[in-house]
């Protein structure tokens, strides 16, 4: 934090630097990573702050009020029954699209702090510099998860949905890039590994980043759990934000004895028919 701007945190974020080979990451197990990283302290600016909050429309991301019904997401048959049709209407609603589809279960994260970080696939905080799915991938995505009515489809959009359900203040908040500042000679193509026991059960290409000092970072400050932020995978429509990077980064104004950050986020494909 700056005295010049009390309002952004100065954090380190871990990009990708040139390696000879394809990058590769783990859900789980973090020692297969084949990762050489440029570790970077960058200033990240709370969205709440901003005179003209962050968008979908203009940066990709966006922080709305979204209660749930859901009373514990730790609970698969709750968060089944309740949270997937949650989840649906809420970008139905921001999207105006035909029809979305909530892919996958919910990802549950925890800070370093908590005893739950790694109990559960996939459920440690994401310390990449990453953006979800490649063009290819989202492509693969949206194939797999279409409407099964078969009609055409002339547009497609991917969102990620996060919201924690610890108390505030977070100290492993989520860090969200404006995708206007991120420029293609910055994306690296990479491996991410969903493993189990050692062996890979399911791997698609995501992308990593190269540092740039042009990028915008935010952040949104003392999260409830009935807020989430909403941002771009993937987006075929080039008018729109096309994909935003993000990372979990360490908030060191939180006290230690703070409850550890644990959040949820679902993906969806959003489809607009021709």
């Amino acid at each position: 934090m700056t005295a010049e701007d009390p309002h952004t945190v100065h954090a380190q974020l871990n990009y990708i630097a040139p390696m000879s080979e394809r990058p590769q990451f783990h859900a789980n197990d973090q020692s297969l990573d084949r990762l050489a990283l440029d570790r970077r302290t960058v200033p990240i600016r709370d969205g709440r702050a901003a005179r003209d909050p962050p968008s979908l429309a203009r940066e990709g991301l966006q922080l709305f009020e979204c209660p749930t019904q859901v009373a514990e997401f730790r609970d698969s048959a709750e968060v089944a029954r309740l949270y997937r049709a949650e989840i649906r209407d809420i970008i139905l609603a921001l999207t105006g699209a035909d029809a979305v589809v909530v892919t996958g279960p919910p990802i549950l994260r925890f800070g370093e702090r908590s005893h739950e970080a790694g109990t559960r696939d996939n459920s440690r905080a994401a310390r990449l510099v990453h953006i979800d799915v490649s063009e290819k991938a989202a492509a693969d995505f949206a194939k797999m998860a279409a409407p099964a009515d078969g009609r055409p489809i002339r547009r497609t959009a991917q969102h990620n949905i996060w919201r924690t359900f610890s108390p505030p203040p977070q100290d492993v908040p989520l860090a969200v890039c404006d995708a206007r500042t991120v420029g293609p000679s910055e994306l690296v193509p990479a491996d991410a590994n969903f493993d189990r026991d050692g062996s890979i059960v399911r791997s698609f290409e995501a992308l990593l980043l190269r540092y740039s000092a042009a990028h915008r970072w935010l952040y949104f400050s003392d999260m409830r759990r009935d807020e989430v932020i909403v941002f771009k995978r993937h987006d075929t429509d080039l008018q729109q934000p096309h994909q935003v990077a993000h990372s979990a980064f360490s908030d060191a104004r939180v006290p230690a004895e703070s409850v550890p950050r644990a959040s949820v986020e679902m993906r969806t494909v959003a489809y607009w028919y021709a």
